[in-house]
């Protein structure tokens, strides 16, 4: 095989290894079809019975999940879905926590009318209400430790404060020094400028 062929014959495996592994990712539970080319994916896990959103293609256009088990979705979950045009996710059992909140806000950025089709089925007081119309009282304040994210933050945070404190206390610290400092020389040298007045004096005593 010469130098001409084995470059053509890797181009066709990288080529063919890029195309199994955009298409062949389809998710077990759910159906997908081809747009065309490279126009994306047709993903359809409608009544599925699905518990929670399956790991999807990242070019999927057209997203149905309608008619499922979802209560929530993990933040971050639908994030690689940059290219995605339709989504339907309503008849499912939303539970309206500050868990939701996620999807509340990806919806608003990718599909403001799917998010008006969704209803949440618990808490008992937001019932049946339109998620678009829960605001941060409503849907409460989740229990738990805050994301690795935030907690990352915080500690940067944490330390930042700390080392601008420490900066501030050696700064002060450094001033205060420096004036006792410049104390002690003034005073020296007043002694010896006394010092040597008094010699003086004395000398000009002796000679008269």
């Amino acid at each position: 095989m010469n130098k001409t062929e084995f470059i053509t014959v890797t181009g066709f495996a990288i080529s063919l290894l890029f195309h199994t592994t955009q298409t062949e990712v389809c998710p077990p539970s759910c159906s997908c079809k081809p747009l065309g080319e490279m126009k994306g994916l047709h993903i359809d896990c409608s009544s599925r019975k699905l518990t929670e959103v399956p790991a999807l293609p990242v070019n999927t256009k057209r997203l149905y999940l309608q008619n499922n088990s979802l209560t929530s979705v993990p933040p971050g979950a639908l994030d690689s879905l940059r290219s995605l045009e339709e989504v339907k996710i309503f008849d499912n059992p939303w539970n309206c926590d500050c868990h939701i909140l996620y999807l509340k806000l990806w919806l608003e950025d990718i599909s403001a009318h799917s998010l008006e089709n969704i209803r949440c089925a618990k808490p008992g007081p937001v019932r049946m209400k339109p998620l678009r119309q829960l605001t941060g009282n409503e849907l409460g304040i989740c229990k738990r430790l805050l994301p690795i994210k935030c907690l990352e933050f915080f500690w940067r945070d944490l330390i930042l404060i700390a080392g601008a404190i420490i900066t501030l206390i050696l700064v002060a610290w450094a001033l205060k020094f420096s004036k006792k400092l410049v104390c002690q020389i003034n005073l020296h040298l007043y002694d010896s400028r006394g010092r040597l007045l008094g010699r003086h004096t004395s000398k000009n005593h002796k000679i008269l």
